[in-house]
């Protein structure tokens, strides 16, 4: 026999049009996602999404210089459109975007520590998914005294100018900002195929840090860095272990809770700081829907009582309950308690790099180094500058009349310059300077003063030049530079921590105690429970037209039900959340009940206490998959699992069994086998496409069933003992279920 030929995958392609020839030619799609995709991709990462060193995206920058060109430092406010029009001259994304960043910006947003605008008018709330901000035409702005610290240096050449995007203009390529605000401020970017979220840390402990690993590289940095201070408060379940996981590699989770108080004369627990990750929307929203599915009964209302002294959500607590007990149970149900989950994902030179608190510093350090080298260099030269011009006004000290002898007899004005050249053996800018001194200057006394500063400037140059020299004294800059901005703008810690909460301490869910059920699934999807005191009392079931009756059982109520759907998806529920009915009532329609998606039904209903049975599925093309049901268990609350089974072929029918189990298999082609599922390795792979157990040729697998359905005597002349296998031809038909 020869042997076969394996193919090779076809090349995919995808259709281009070729400019101006009419023709549409196909092209290898790898090189059309490399020229239209990937520079896109790129410029999303960045020139949009990521952070930079500096602690701003574009957009950020783009604004914040365009408020300070405005004169916004120190001017009054301006209508927030005036800013809006006027950065667009820098970012072309427009207004509706730019708007939004400066909202973000905004003291009265609330979104960050230290904002950098000062607001007037309704900016919402970083806190309200709903509390919407006013149009750009009603509110103002200014600059915030921090954002100071932002431009100090900007027009002394501390960072490189670039054009912007039309060439009509040049914008900073960064901030030289004088402390780390990239920690300082929170930032959350979501760019194509990464991300990055930052949160914020006190300013005083920021630049605390960065003094002492500045002086020391090897200090803890949890010695003064105490953990992320985030605007909006809340309490931070400390975590030591992850916390120097968030530093050394800017990866991690730390879990926040909201803060309350509560009122015993009125019964009433009040929500002061909630978690930055979620609003007060979201929680009014998820406790309400607890409190209608009867999952939180020691609740009687629940308000929001958000004012301008700021937020406070009330929850009035029923007779009998404790309010410890009760926040507990919220914070393990609602987005009262949630992770912050720190991804320090910031462009470094223009490449995306995820870094600890460590390297953030590091990388800042020496970014801060080169803005005061390039600032100082820039005095230095400005200095050297005007003592080449004083020095060339005091040769003239010395015979004032000379030179204004010559400037007289000097017939024409460009012969001016090169004379006092000559005359005093100066150069041409220095000859220029004396040139150009007014009238009234050419006394002694004023060339006098001016000639005293060369000895200050010398002295000055000197100092400058010695600290270009020095990496030390350039450190020692930077640090007073710090510990100026710790006196100025440092202000108390918001979040504070709660240490030494075990596991042991998380709420607990007390399981009801356990009694018998009856319970029905119907083809169409249709889902009941019912006592059995109650089953006995009752008549027919009562089902749609042409409905029937597919499972039935008497299980605990503490069951957990797992629905497989026609779109390959597998949704949890339990028995106790559905309610005791009749026979009389239709039931619960699945679909609706646990919210599946349009066009999605339920095909098969697993029932387990304990998850310890296997999944056994039957697909058309003769392949059988062992799934352990332990493989659809999850920690979380998660009711919705993904790829729960594989769609490479349709399903003939399920089955849960807890050993291992004889089943008969027919094909369309008549033939049967009989065989045990031990033949069949399990997979915990949820979506696994089995092994082959019936081999099939221009047929299909047409029915499976469990062997004790049947009561046939020859049966086991259908029985294999390997796998796969054709089968026989038989009576089949003629087999009677029992």
């Amino acid at each position: 026999m020869k042997k076969r030929e394996q193919k090779k995958p076809p090349k995919q392609t995808a259709s281009a049009y070729i400019e101006g020839s009419g023709k549409i030619v196909e092209t290898d799609i790898v090189s059309t996602l490399e020229e239209n995709y990937m520079p896109y991709a790129m410029s999303v990462i960045v020139s949009r999404a990521l952070p930079e060193i500096d602690g701003f995206k574009p957009s950020h920058r783009k604004l914040l210089y365009t408020m300070y060109q405005m004169g916004l430092l120190n001017g009054a406010r301006t209508k927030s459109a005036n800013i809006v029009g006027q950065t667009m001259h820098l970012n072309p994304h427009g207004d509706a975007a730019i708007y939004e960043t400066m909202v973000r910006l905004a003291r009265g947003n609330e979104a960050l520590l230290h904002p950098y605008v000062d607001s007037k008018g309704n900016f919402g709330k970083a806190y309200s998914r709903d509390m919407a901000y006013a149009a750009s035409r009603y509110t103002e702005a200014k600059l915030e005294p921090i954002s100071a610290e932002l431009f100090a240096e900007i027009d002394k050449d501390a960072v490189d100018m670039v054009p912007n995007y039309d060439n009509s203009t040049t914008e900073p390529s960064l901030l030289p900002v004088r402390f780390p605000a990239v920690l300082v401020n929170s930032n959350f970017g979501l760019a194509v195929s990464m991300a990055s979220n930052i949160c914020s840390f006190n300013l005083k402990e920021v630049c605390e840090t960065t003094i002492a690993l500045i002086k020391n590289p090897q200090h803890d940095a949890l010695s003064t860095l105490k953990g992320p201070d985030f605007p909006g408060g809340g309490l931070i379940v400390y975590d030591e272990a992850e916390m120097r996981k968030i530093y050394d590699t800017g990866i991690g989770a730390v879990k926040v809770r909201a803060v309350y108080n509560f009122d015993r004369e009125n019964r009433c627990i009040e929500v002061t700081q909630i978690p930055p990750t979620t609003t007060i929307e979201a929680v009014i929203d998820k406790v309400a829907e607890l409190v209608k599915d009867g999952k939180l009964k020691e609740i009687s209302d629940c308000r929001d009582e958000t004012d301008l002294s700021g937020l406070r959500l009330a929850f009035d607590l029923k007779k009998g309950y404790e309010p410890e007990a009760l926040m507990q149970k919220l914070f393990r149900l609602t987005p009262l308690q949630e992770n912050f989950n720190c991804n320090f994902n910031v462009l470094i030179a223009g490449t995306p790099k995820v870094m600890g608190v460590y390297e953030i510093i590091s990388e800042w350090t020496d970014f801060r180094r080169q803005c005061v080298k390039r600032r100082i260099y820039f005095d230095v030269q400005k200095k050297k500058e005007k003592l080449h011009l004083l020095l060339g006004l005091k040769k003239i000290l010395f015979d004032i009349d000379y030179a204004i002898k010559l400037i007289r007899e000097t017939e024409e004005e460009s012969e001016v310059v090169p004379n006092l050249m000559i005359g005093f053996g100066i150069d041409e800018q220095q000859a220029e300077y004396v040139a150009e001194i007014k009238l009234r200057h050419i006394n002694r006394e004023y060339i006098l003063k001016r000639t005293e500063e060369t000895d200050t400037l010398q002295k000055e140059i000197a100092e400058m030049e010695d600290i270009l020299s020095s990496p030390k004294k350039v450190d020692k800059v930077i640090i007073d530079e710090l510990e100026d901005i710790i006196s100025k703008y440092s202000q108390p810690r918001r979040t504070m921590f709660l240490y030494d909460v075990s596991e042991d301490e998380e709420f607990v869910e007390e399981q009801p105690e356990s009694y018998p059920v009856n319970i029905f699934f119907t083809r169409e999807g249709y889902f009941k429970q019912i006592t059995p005191k109650s089953l006995r009392m009752s008549g027919d079931q009562k089902l749609k037209e042409s409905d029937e009756i597919i499972y039935s059982a008497e299980v605990s109520s503490n069951s957990e039900l797992l629905f497989f759907t026609n779109k390959f998806q597998c949704y949890k529920s339990r028995c106790a959340d559905f309610p005791e009915t009749k026979a009389s009532v239709m039931g619960e329609y699945i679909p609706a009940k646990l919210g599946m998606d349009e066009g999605e039904t339920p095909v098969f209903m697993a029932v387990t206490e304990d998850y310890s049975e296997t999944l056994v599925i039957f697909f058309k093309n003769g392949k059988c998959a062992k799934v352990p049901l332990s493989s659809y268990e999850t920690k979380t609350k998660r009711k919705k699992l993904s790829n729960a089974f594989s769609d490479l072929s349709e399903v003939v029918k399920m089955f849960v069994i807890k050993g291992d189990e004889d089943f008969v298999l027919r094909s369309t082609a008549g033939k049967t086998i009989l065989f045990s599922t031990a033949l069949v390795l399990a997979k915990s792979a949820r979506d696994t496409q089995g092994v082959q157990v019936m081999r099939l040729t221009k047929a299909e697998l047409a029915g499976a069933y469990k062997a004790d359905a049947f009561d046939v005597e020859n049966l086991e002349d259908y029985r294999i003992k390997t796998i796969p296998q054709a089968g026989m031809l038989g009576e089949f038909e003629q087999m009677k279920l029992e």
